[in-house]
């Protein structure tokens, strides 16, 4: 990552410093999320220690809170008089909106409600000097430029989800992490407190939750991938103490930020298994998971367990304030039920078809007893499987077919797919990235996401309540990593519920988060920097062969060598796009006239005799996982190991393929090889054999052969054929492997099929 001090020449250029030493410069209006309207004006407002807050009541928290961050970041104390007045305008229909007016004289919020004019609280924030956010600003005078912003959400549910379970993390990191959520307009934390892995949330009623079931023997080493699996052999875990919570949760609330528990049900149950055996089906004893992934054992039916569950969520409902509790209801093997009498039986008496309509059962009854606590559940969506409980609402994560569903049927859905939404995915394609769990999810893809799925009509539309980031931590030890997978993905996060989507420009989104780096330097943040990254693309037009680098931010230089080489400042300016010919090994760097700025970008191209052919699939690649197209199956160009949703894999849901290949004229070839990615963990197979037929030109010699696909290492799954052929059109069928086998994460769910390169010879 590159040294967050790199930015200070950006800074200077951007900002017109003050010839007084004692006075601030100008600020750059740069704010995140972007507001809906910003109007601009000549001159300044003169922040300092003569400046003074004026506010009603009923406005106390925000007007408090920006007395505090302007006092606890600089050495101004403010008076009391009215240069900063807060003002109820009850002409704003939404309680979250709010106006900012920014004069020479005065600054005057308007507001509906103490939280709208928070919000307004966080865009003057980040019109002040970033130095406030660690108080070393030593300013007398701060100008502040003069402008009005007319503000309001798009979305009411703004959120961000953090897994505590996985691994676990200071009191401390989680109020920052909610600072980070107030910060840019969210108002949700979806706390993820209990797993297979460990339950974190103190129930007094049930001890040994927290002396077993907070605590695991040992923690997965490496990827779930890597096999055999090691482990580190130390005991791990802990778990919040109600009075923990409490603090959490009433600092939260300082913030209009709601929190949302989460207590996983009926499956993600291990840990509390490990404490109280009897709640499962076997009755055997079980320890708190060890590594990651979907285990069999699940709570059990019986009386005995629905009133364990009621006692938690007794206990739990009088911690948390707001309307929803989590429930997951997701990844929940029917396994032990098929096989269990108790289960069966309970099938039996309620009159339900299967073991889905339990779960469906399940859901209800827990859905009844917190509504009459006064609490409304919320759920992944497999709990819409065998029918939704009648007045849940739905987290969307496996694509948006359950927030279809789920929307049509009049429930509120909170949009999370795992396409643009799941924040442990990899952001990079660099080889230093940390490990992740898998799939590729950039930040400019975070920031197109559209939460309203096109299939929804106006009205329909408007039971997608909002959006959120998730951030699962099996790859996380630590609170560095957090900040790494989740900065600056967050931000981009923000504006996409809060910012008015036909307003939105990834390419200006990025100069303020360059701007915005500052901020995050000031709040401590290790924050993943790739806007220095550069972007390569094949181009094939008119029987030539290029490829293009770009990078995002603005006033660069990109250098490149062809040599494999490391550019330098005396390298090759790019200047148009470069001639492919040959195998090459592309290297490039963002500089400016200093120095290199962030990574090198390294491209390995092989130019193998399918770059340049024609190709079509008979299935179009799933929209969550679309690469680059069936040309990007030939382009030269082969993915990353792990990153299975980076732009060279193709990704496929439970469909067979029929991929057709035709070059200019017959072709000599000796070997077909083509890769695919096998990572069961994440539902993925690849296929056990592959079929080939080659046709000449005049389609009148074929051939068909079989092809096992062979698994040669522990990521990735090659065929390759050796029978020389003379050929006009490649046809390849690619089986799907069918359905997930039992005792897999994923079992009885279709597999996908992730396909990257085809390289002909």
């Amino acid at each position: 990552m590159l040294p967050k001090r790199s930015l200070l020449f950006l800074i200077l250029a951007t900002i017109i410093l003050s010839c007084s030493k004692k006075e601030s410069g100008i600020q750059q209006v740069a704010i995140i999320p972007q507001p809906n309207n910003i109007t601009t004006q000549d001159g300044y407002f003169m922040l300092n220690s003569k400046t003074g807050v004026l506010f009603e009541d009923e406005f106390e928290v925000s007007a408090k809170f920006l007395k505090a961050f302007i006092e606890s970041g600089s050495a101004l104390k403010l008076e009391s008089n009215d240069a900063i007045q807060f003002i109820k305008d009850e002409t704003l229909e939404n309680d979250e909106a709010y106006q900012l007016n920014v004069t020479p004289d005065h600054i005057f919020v308007r507001a509906k409600s103490d939280r709208g004019a928070f919000y307004a609280v966080q865009s003057l924030r980040q019109l002040l000097p970033p130095s406030f956010e660690n108080g070393s600003e030593d300013s007398e005078v701060i100008k502040i430029p003069c402008l009005t912003i007319k503000d309001q959400p798009q979305f009411e549910y703004r959120g961000m989800h953090l897994d505590v379970a996985r691994h676990m993390f200071s009191v401390d990191f989680i109020k920052s992490y909610i600072d980070a959520i107030a910060m840019l307009k969210m108002n949700t934390f979806h706390w993820h407190l209990t797993e297979d892995q460990g339950w974190r949330i103190e129930i007094k009623k049930y001890p040994s939750l927290n002396t077993v079931a907070a605590y695991r023997d040992e923690t997965l080493i490496g990827h779930y991938s890597d096999q055999p699996h090691q482990f580190d052999g130390k005991k791990y875990g802990g778990y919040y103490t109600q009075e923990e919570v409490k603090d959490i949760v009433n600092y939260a609330q300082e913030r209009f930020v709601t929190i949302i528990p989460e207590i996983e049900m009926p499956g993600h149950s291990q840990a509390a298994l490990a404490a109280y055996p009897e709640l499962g089906c076997t009755g055997e004893q079980v320890k708190v998971a060890t590594k990651w992934g979907v285990f069999e054992d699940i709570y059990c039916t019986t009386e005995n367990t629905f009133a364990f569950l009621e006692d938690v969520l007794d206990e739990v409902v009088t911690l948390f304030p707001g309307t929803y509790i989590h429930i997951g209801g997701d990844e929940a093997p029917k396994t032990r039920w098929k096989n269990c009498e108790r289960c069966q039986n309970r099938i039996k008496e309620e009159g339900l078809k299967d073991e889905h309509e339990l779960q469906s059962y399940f859901i209800a009854r827990m859905e009844r007893y917190l509504n009459s606590k006064g609490k409304q559940i919320i759920g992944w969506d497999e709990i819409l499987e065998g029918g939704l409980a009648p007045n849940a609402s739905v987290m969307s994560w496996r694509g948006t077919s359950g927030a279809i569903e789920a929307a049509k049927q009049k429930h509120n859905v909170v949009m999370t797919p795992t396409s643009h939404c799941y924040f442990d995915y990899y952001q990079s394609d660099g080889e230093n990235e940390p490990t992740a769990i898998g799939g590729y999810l950039p930040l400019e893809k975070v920031y197109g996401f559209n939460p309203i799925p096109e299939e929804l009509n106006q009205e329909e539309s408007k039971y997608i309540i909002g959006a959120q980031g998730n951030v699962w931590t099996e790859y996380m030890p630590n609170e560095d990593a957090v900040e790494y997978m989740a900065y600056p993905r967050m931000l981009a996060m923000s504006e996409v519920v809060w910012s008015n989507s036909d307003a939105k420009d990834y390419e200006q989104f990025v100069n303020r988060l360059e701007y915005f780096h500052e901020r995050m330097d000031n709040l401590e943040i290790n924050y993943a920097n790739h806007l220095y990254e550069i972007d390569g693309q094949l181009i094939s037009e008119s029987g030539k062969i290029t490829y293009e680098l770009a990078t995002l931010t603005k006033g660069k230089t990109i250098r490149y060598t062809t040599d494999g080489s490391d550019p330098s400042l005396e390298s090759n300016i790019y200047e148009s796009p470069i001639l492919i010919d040959k195998s090459q090994i592309i290297k490039a760097a963002v500089f400016n006239n200093i120095q290199q700025l962030g990574s090198v970008f390294s491209q390995t191209i092989n130019y193998h005799k399918g770059v340049g052919a024609e190709i079509s699939i008979d299935k179009t690649p799933h929209k969550a996982y679309p690469g680059s197209g069936a040309k990007g199956l030939i382009n030269g160009i082969s993915g990353s190991d792990a990153r299975y949703g980076d732009k060279e894999w193709l990704g496929f849901w439970g469909e067979d393929l029929y991929i057709k290949i035709e070059f200019k004229e017959e072709t000599a070839i000796n070997s077909i090889q083509m890769r695919f990615h096998n990572g069961n963990g994440q539902w993925i197979y690849a296929p056990e054999e592959i079929r080939i037929r080659y046709e000449t030109d005049k389609m009148a010699e074929y051939k068909t052969f079989t092809e096992k696909v062979g698994i040669t290492e522990d990521v990735l799954a090659y065929v390759k054929t050796n029978d020389t052929i003379t050929a006009k059109y490649i046809y390849i069928e690619v089986p799907n492997y069918g359905e997930i086998p039992k005792g897999k994460q994923g079992a009885g769910n279709k597999a996908w099929t992730f396909i990257d390169e085809i390289i002909i010879n």
